[in-house]
């Protein structure tokens, strides 16, 4: 096959390349999907994703719609390069003198992919949902302090401004390693796993079969727009599959919680009170923000990544040295 013929350095940019222009475009979707996921019953400031991207912009800007984004472009390219380099590793090195893998091999690489990315997905997404949170929370806050002063029993009390304190990534690292080391920035390890192995279990083996619908010859590439199309439809299929383990992880990364919300002690604390408290569908919070961020990102990422931009730039370096 064609792809086994890329080089490591090159598969590893094609990845980052990949992951910082998917970014970029749906990073606002991504946002919504997470204060969306993050809210709980009696305490909902959005209804939707438009609404909470209106909300946003009216009361943070346009730039609100952002948050956290410096972190997942800065984090983002060593994710995207370890899942797909590691994926094409994987099904080298399971397939037999070049023949066609089978599913359960398909899987397996796809399982493997899945647990190597977390090594920087993890704080990746830590650092991310706090910075995208925050917002929210500042809001319910507001929104809380303007009830308390139009009530009649706080009529003569005199209500305090509501000021939030912006932090940044660095603090929010700074303030982990110093009080919990480490471990605090993989708060939320085991949740992470059990979203991203599924997801990569279900991605890469859908993704490999439709994508070879658009070739005309095995040993040719498909076209790019087979490949965006493929991706788009195998990411948007697995984050929808797994849209409840994301949920789960999403609300044990978040440290800072709104008023009254429920705090959890692990997975299984998490899952049993989303389900007598919000009952089965709050699983499937944020499942189209969800489909709709991973859609066009995983599109691009293979489109990238198959049209191998990097090999393009590497060839080019012993030129301009001549």
């Amino acid at each position: 096959m064609a792809d086994k013929q890329i080089s490591l350095p090159a598969k590893l940019i094609n990845g980052g390349i990949a992951g910082l222009i998917g970014v970029t475009c749906v990073f606002p979707i991504d946002l919504a999907k997470t204060r969306l996921q993050n809210q709980q019953n009696g305490q909902r400031l959005y209804t939707s994703m438009s609404d909470c991207l209106i909300k946003t912009i009216r009361s943070e800007g346009y730039f609100g719609m952002y948050r956290g984004a410096a972190v997942n472009l800065t984090l983002v390219t060593p994710e995207k390069a370890i899942k797909l380099a590691a994926n094409d590793f994987f099904r080298h090195h399971l397939s037999k003198d070049g023949k066609k893998l089978t599913l359960l091999r398909e899987m397996l690489a796809g399982c493997g992919a899945g647990t190597c990315q977390v090594i920087v997905t993890t704080p990746m997404e830590m650092l991310k949902i706090q910075l995208q949170d925050a917002g929210r929370i500042a809001a319910q806050k507001k929104l809380m302090a303007a009830q308390a002063q139009l009530s009649p029993s706080s009529a003569a009390r005199v209500a305090e401004p509501v000021v939030e304190t912006r932090t940044t990534a660095t603090q929010i690292t700074r303030e982990l390693l110093r009080s919990k080391g480490i471990a605090g920035l993989y708060k939320g390890l085991g949740a992470t796993l059990l979203r991203d192995v599924p997801f990569s279990i279900v991605y890469f083996p859908l993704f490999a079969n439709l994508n070879k619908l658009g070739q005309k010859d095995p040993n040719v590439k498909a076209p790019f727009y087979v490949s965006f199309l493929s991706g788009c439809v195998a990411g948007s299929t697995a984050a929808v599959a797994v849209n409840p383990c994301d949920v789960i992880k999403t609300r044990l990364q978040s440290l800072q919680r709104g008023v009254n919300e429920d705090t959890y002690s692990g997975i299984l604390d998490c899952t049993k009170k989303i389900w007598q408290k919000e009952g089965p569908m709050a699983f499937l919070k944020g499942a189209y923000c969800r489909a709709l961020v991973i859609a066009p990102l995983f599109g691009i990422a293979q489109v990238v990544y198959f049209i191998g931009i990097a090999e393009f730039l590497l060839d080019m370096l012993p030129k301009h040295r001549a």
